[in-house]
């Protein structure tokens, strides 16, 4: 059904990851996610410019 790299796919398992968080009260497993999504977050943004710049470039 998903496939690797589907957007679908990972909103999918980040809502599975936020209702385990909320099923255990917002305590140290909320905590981890949100720093684990924190990191994601600019991980993603990272490899976006790095992607923009290379795009860029690579324009005649």
């Amino acid at each position: 059904m998903f496939q690797v790299g589907n957007l679908l796919h990972w909103a999918v398992i980040f809502l599975i990851v936020a209702i385990v968080g909320a099923l255990l009260g917002f305590g140290g497993i909320a905590g981890t996610a949100m720093a684990g999504a924190k990191l994601l977050f600019w991980v993603a943004i990272i490899f976006a410019i790095i992607a923009l710049v290379f795009g860029m470039i690579r324009r005649p």
